[in-house]
């Protein structure tokens, strides 16, 4: 981690969690042989929850791994669940929910359903354990 990501305590800003926890769903559609954000699709993801527990600080220089897993498909949207842990212990606790909406140029975003052939792959990537970042 970088100094600018701690506050004036060198503890980790808050904030920061939910930046590594995105970095950690990129990394699991990667491994599934995907882009979150691939340019002219027809769709897009945008996060409409996000939460995160706190159990211990992290500080400036820690080394930590977080991991992403998804833990529900539904027609429009995917929840996911996250762990950040640093030496085995347990740092923090996340969710993240997405939607998957109708990108199309002049029309407003609308709730569809999530193309199947996505569905197949990010359960095949997240069947193998989901994915780590650090």
């Amino acid at each position: 981690m970088q100094f600018y990501e701690t506050d004036s305590a060198g503890i980790v800003h808050f904030s920061w969690f939910y930046r590594y926890m995105e970095e950690a769903e990129h990394a699991l559609w990667r491994a599934a042989g995907l882009s979150i954000a691939k340019p002219g699709a027809g769709v897009g993801f945008p996060r409409v929850a996000a939460s995160f527990d706190f159990r211990r600080p992290l500080a400036f220089e820690d080394e930590f791994e977080v991991r992403i897993r998804i833990v529900k498909f539904g027609e429009k949207s995917i929840r996911y669940a996250a762990d950040v842990t640093k030496d085995g212990e347990e740092i923090a606790t996340g969710s993240l929910t997405i939607a998957c909406v109708r990108r199309q140029a002049g029309q407003p975003l609308a709730a569809v359903s999530i193309p199947p052939q996505i569905v197949r792959k990010l359960r095949a990537a997240n069947d193998d354990g989901g994915t780590d970042a650090a």
